[in-house]
């Protein structure tokens, strides 16, 4: 709920598009969902890496990282975990106004809330990614060490173990991490960019 009274949007002389024809490419989020360990950050740090060759404008905001700065005082709640992605969702919106491509990597259990950021871009401009992983994968990847935690009661209302995930009903990329290598995975997204138009103006 809007707690600010007496605010006026102040409009720029610089657009979206204007800002999108200096780039030479359009600007949207990529939103990587899937459960921990299921290769989000690897992905999505991987296909920065090969757009920013490719000469497109990219910003990369993943989980653990926001958690630093931005979201330092938001826990692990169902409403933290809500207030989380709203809040990433609105920076992913100002920076795809910068005419950039915005790649994010949040666990996002809930569909709902995905939807929310979705609903709040212009049509084309959010790209879910569902980066697919069965629980036995990702809990024998661990990379953090989570799953044992989450299993020796350490962690509470962990994703895929005692808290739900809810996977997307219509991602515009599904990756399936358990059959594709890195290099398949961020071949198949740079193959969704190309042929839906995104990496030219």
């Amino acid at each position: 709920m809007t707690k600010s009274t007496n605010i006026v949007w102040h409009d720029s002389k610089v657009s979206k598009e204007n800002r999108q024809d200096l780039n030479k490419h359009k600007s949207a989020v990529l939103w990587f969902t899937g459960l921990s360990g299921s290769g989000k950050s690897t992905v999505s740090v991987e296909l920065e890496k090969e757009l920013h060759t490719m000469g497109i404008h990219t910003y990369r905001l993943d989980g653990d990282n926001v958690r630093h700065g931005l979201n330092n005082n938001l826990g692990f709640s169902p409403e933290d975990r809500t207030e989380n992605i709203r809040r990433i969702g609105e920076v992913s919106k100002l920076m795809v106004d910068a005419g950039l491509f915005t790649l994010t990597a949040f666990i996002s259990p809930y569909r709902a809330d995905r939807d929310k950021v979705r609903a709040i871009l212009d049509e084309g401009e959010f790209i879910e990614v569902y980066v697919k992983a069965s629980v036995a994968t990702c809990e024998s990847r661990d990379p953090k060490g989570l799953y044992k935690k989450a299993r020796a009661g350490e962690i509470k209302g962990f994703t895929g173990i005692d808290a739900p995930y809810e996977e997307p009903s219509e991602a515009e990329v599904v990756v399936d991490t358990d059959k594709l290598s890195l290099e398949e995975s961020v071949q198949a997204i740079v193959t969704y960019l190309k042929e839906k138009g995104y990496l030219e103006k």
